[in-house]
């Protein structure tokens, strides 16, 4: 009764796409879920519910900083509590409408609700009962991490679920760490009207193209957010309703204060609990588990995908992809496997951070040199036109065959240029295949056309269209 070809531990991107195709192979599938609702961490407390309230933070500011002469537009009201709930309201619709209905139309899938630990090789227990299968795949996600911070425990904090849920807008935050989650809920806030500085521990807001993300901490210390990089962060207390955090920076030690503290450095998988050492999977020193191009463990019949893995990306479309073809792998005994240097990835501030392929660094690494060139969007006529000319775009070449080796491009909606890029990375097509192509004019995607030709061409020198 009891007996499965297949168990899926999780109910995220990677567990229900794994679901998915295991219901098209028809294989007797439980998928067993325990922590955030059906959906995972995207729909529930990431990619929606974040990027629902950056649009709102972006309305706003387009309002006062439109830059149109001519056009005097304010802001009348502004009821963060509304905000707030038609946020929460859209995930629920989103969350019932692409999840739980999804799930209750796949025949030979059954769900569970309840806290898994392995028994064996072969056996699991949830909710006092034992199931059993033939292959399982891990896909239970991850959680936000908290740092050794002297008190912070005591003194208090949020990540970025409760931060998605609060009532009322804090007068000051201090976001502790950059990235992407760092970054967006940064902006995100500031433009609601808080005072947030962000404390990080690297020189750099985010590991990726240096141009590009100095040019982004410019224009979000612009907006009025304060940025400290090469950070420690030492302690925190409380004095009266504020939260106070004391740092090191170049040696001296300062404070700062704030109605809340958001963490966001990183997230760790969600391992712990769930007794892999019965089931003889390997976890390396940050807890993630081990797997292999083809998503196995260190147990062939035992596949891990999203979050919980040691894999290179941790994005919503690779752990769904990674689910899709874990399933494949687990049920046909296929190789499936995903080259991430076609995969694109996204910060959703204003302007976008996206990229895909080598940055310069990695080139370097790989051949010794880098055929590198990046050009600015005031360069880009569409860009003009809406003024928003603060971007930059950035190609790398294979030195010798011209093929287009990366893309990162920081503008307005680069998380949709950047699927362009992609293709022509995956499609290995060279600047020559750019420049002879005819992009729409004016767009802001016209900007990979623009930065192919300056490879060859002075693009001061040409005109529109060319």
């Amino acid at each position: 009764m009891n007996e499965y070809d297949l168990i899926i531990i999780g109910g995220g991107a990677g567990a229900f796409a794994a679901a998915i195709k295991a219901n098209e192979l028809q294989a007797k599938t439980a998928m067993v879920n325990a922590g955030l609702p059906l959906g995972g961490t995207c729909v529930n407390v990431g990619c929606v519910p974040s990027k629902t309230l950056l649009w709102a933070g972006e309305v706003m500011h387009q309002v006062k900083h439109h830059g149109i002469p001519g056009i005097d537009m304010e802001i009348k009201n502004f009821d963060f509590s509304r905000v707030i709930q038609h946020e929460l309201d859209l995930v629920e619709k989103l969350r019932a409408e692409k999840y739980e209905k999804v799930l209750s139309g796949l025949e030979y899938v059954t769900h569970i609700e309840g806290k898994v630990t392995f028994v064996s090789l072969n056996e699991i227990e949830t909710n006092g009962q034992k199931y059993t299968a033939k292959k399982f795949i891990i896909a239970a996600g991850s959680t936000a991490t908290v740092p050794p911070i002297e008190n912070i425990r005591d003194v208090g904090y949020i990540t970025h679920v409760e931060a998605l849920k609060l009532k009322q807008l804090p007068k000051e935050l201090i976001v502790v760490g950059a990235g992407p989650v760092g970054l967006e809920f940064a902006q995100m806030y500031a433009r609601f009207g808080t005072k947030v500085t962000i404390l990080h521990r690297s020189s750099s807001v985010f590991r990726s193209e240096e141009e590009l993300t100095t040019r982004l901490a410019e224009i979000l210390t612009h907006e009025g957010i304060i940025i400290k990089t090469s950070v420690q962060v030492k302690s925190a207390r409380k004095e009266g309703s504020k939260k106070i955090v004391s740092y090191l920076i170049e040696g001296i030690q300062e404070e700062v204060s704030a109605d809340e503290i958001l963490l966001a450095v990183g997230k760790t998988p969600n391992t712990q609990g769930l007794n892999l050492d019965k089931a003889e999977v390997e976890i390396d020193e940050k807890q993630a588990i081990k797997v292999n191009p083809n998503f196995q463990t260190s147990k062939p019949h035992i596949y891990a995908v999203g979050d919980i893995t040691n894999g290179p990306l941790r994005l919503e479309p690779t752990a769904g992809r990674e689910g899709t073809l874990a399933a494949e792998n687990a049920l046909k005994d296929t190789q499936n496997s995903i080259d991430y240097t076609t995969v694109p990835w996204t910060i959703f501030t204003d302007p976008q951070l996206a990229g895909v392929g080598f940055t310069e660094e990695e080139q370097m690494k790989k051949f010794g040199t880098c055929m590198c060139k990046t050009i600015s969007f005031k360069d880009v006529p569409k860009a003009l036109i809406i003024n928003r000319p603060e971007g930059l775009i950035k190609m790398a070449i294979h030195p010798e065959t011209k093929q287009i080796m990366g893309v990162h491009i920081l503008a307005p909606n680069a998380g949709e240029l950047i699927a362009e890029a992609m293709v022509l990375i995956k499609n290995k097509n060279t600047i020559d295949d750019v420049i002879n192509s005819l992009p729409m004019f004016p767009t802001l995607a016209e900007a990979i056309k623009i930065v192919a030709l300056s490879f060859n061409n002075d693009i001061t020198k040409l005109s529109c269209c060319i």
